[in-house]
């Protein structure tokens, strides 16, 4: 009976989540809803939803049931995993899957509980808590089971979270609730100060991702971008500039920087020096922005380098960790 259940692993982010069984992923949508306001009720999800910022009507609400990385409206993130079980799984199922999901480094056993009770809820038969730093080691095929130091550092969209990996352990971790989103905040009030324009939260992300870099840059690209007069309130266009991005994104780059600092400073000795020697691996959404692991190399002295699939790591080391599963259960924290 074991042996028909499928083993799913989730990587439930507060801007995307993905699916992944065996190695192959399976679903990856924004984790965004449209909600009936009068309702409550979730009327569409992931990609289609989010088409909707910034133009539903007065009767809808997009909305993320995830904040910083830990869910902020337990119902909701409910309905949402039952739908992504349903649609990888099928509505009509025979067994329940096993699930192994990821929270955050540090989170409370009150949200670690809500994560697993929201699985369980949703459709899972058992359900498995896996901290994102560990879930992208074990994506990443590094020496997880030895006793050697690996540093991860997963920039998300809620949460930049850094460890020192070891004998399927965190060894040293941190976690700061800032990450992708803390970026787009940060362009969003630049242009806002600079040019007495108003833009939206998805023309930010769009910004970041055509212009945004983590150091000055010597080519600079441009880009029109339209917005709301913050005085008339009528819709004017301006031209920003690749070190604007770069300018505007210096404050929140260095909180994420500042998490990898604090795990160098709590590691032991003779696991730092394995980090110095294979250097720190970058991965999540975050770690796609232009020069950033210059920057973390820079900043830290220990050489850093973006993971080879970074969006999909974590998901895939989710999956990939049902084979430890025996040996995690002994080591994670029981809830």
């Amino acid at each position: 009976m074991a042996g028909l259940r499928r083993d799913l692993g989730i990587d439930l982010g507060t801007v995307n989540i993905l699916v992944c069984e065996g190695q192959e992923i399976v679903l990856h949508e924004p984790t965004v809803v449209a909600l009936v306001i009068a309702e409550n009720r979730m009327v569409e999800w992931g990609q289609a939803a989010k088409d909707m910022f910034g133009r539903a009507p007065e009767t809808l609400e997009v909305v993320r049931p995830l904040r910083d990385g830990v869910i902020a409206d337990y119902d909701i993130t409910t309905t949402l995993l039952e739908e992504v079980i349903k649609r990888v799984c099928g509505p009509f199922r025979l067994f329940r899957p096993n699930v192994i999901i990821t929270v955050p480094y540090g989170v409370t056993s009150v949200e670690s509980r809500a994560v697993q009770e929201a699985a369980l809820e949703a459709g899972a038969h058992e359900a498995f808590l896996l901290p994102e730093p560990l879930a992208a080691a074990y994506g990443a095929d590094l020496a997880v089971a030895t006793p050697t130091g690996n540093m991860v550092v997963t920039l998300g969209g809620g949460a930049t979270q850094a460890g020192v990996v070891s004998m399927h352990s965190l060894v040293a971790a941190h976690t700061a609730r800032a990450g992708g989103i803390r970026l787009d905040e940060a362009i969003t009030s630049y242009i806002r100060r600079k040019y007495g324009l108003v833009i939206g939260e998805t023309s930010a992300e769009d910004i970041k991702i055509k212009l945004g870099a983590a150091l000055p840059q010597e080519e600079e690209e441009s880009l029109e971008i339209q917005g709301r007069d913050q005085v008339n309130g009528l819709p004017r266009t301006i031209t920003l500039t690749t070190n604007e991005i770069v300018e505007a994104l210096q404050e929140p780059l260095g909180i994420l920087v500042g998490v990898a600092k604090a795990v160098l400073e709590k590691t032991p000795p003779e696991l730092a020096s394995d980090v110095i020697d294979r250097g720190m691996m970058l991965c999540g959404g975050g770690s796609l922005l232009r020069d950033i692991d210059r920057l973390f190399t820079k900043e830290t002295g220990v050489p850093a380098y973006v993971a080879e699939n970074p969006m999909a790591v974590v998901a895939q080391g989710t999956s990939k960790a049902f084979k430890y599963l025996d040996t995690l259960k002994r080591v994670l924290p029981k809830l």
